[in-house]
């Protein structure tokens, strides 16, 4: 249901290199969350780092959402970059596996399967 790759570089190299590969790939950033920020903002002890990446091709969206207007609630898709034990990983819910589980629709899960191959490769990239 995951794919979670470790890297030897920095969180903070890796959120850079992250946003590199995901315009390499055809997609945009439309948003990066700073979960751990908010957190720590909000009083709560936490010592993790954690930025989410809401990452959209434009063209794939409207397939989707032209399929099943109701699949708006699993778009954008999300990276993310965090660290856990001291080891800074990149990762993301299988887009192929979460709308499989959303619909049966056999176009969407062709969508659903070239998207993953991108998102993979993103992660990939920015892991190297």
């Amino acid at each position: 249901m995951y794919y979670i790759a470790e890297t030897e570089k920095s969180f903070s190299q890796a959120v850079t290199d992250l946003e590199a590969a995901v315009t390499k790939h055809g997609f945009g950033v439309l948003h990066i969350h700073d979960l751990g920020k908010t957190l720590r903002s909000k009083g709560e002890s936490f010592e993790e780092e954690c930025k989410i990446f809401e990452v959209c091709n434009p063209k794939q969206a409207v397939k989707v959402l032209s399929t099943d207007m109701r699949l708006n609630m699993a778009l954008p898709c999300r990276i993310s970059v965090y660290t856990e034990n001291a080891a800074t990983k990149i990762g993301l819910i299988r887009p192929e596996k979460m709308l499989s589980a959303l619909s049966q629709d056999l176009a969407l899960e062709e969508i659903a399967n070239e998207v993953e191959k991108k998102t993979i490769q993103m992660i990939d990239d920015a892991k190297a």
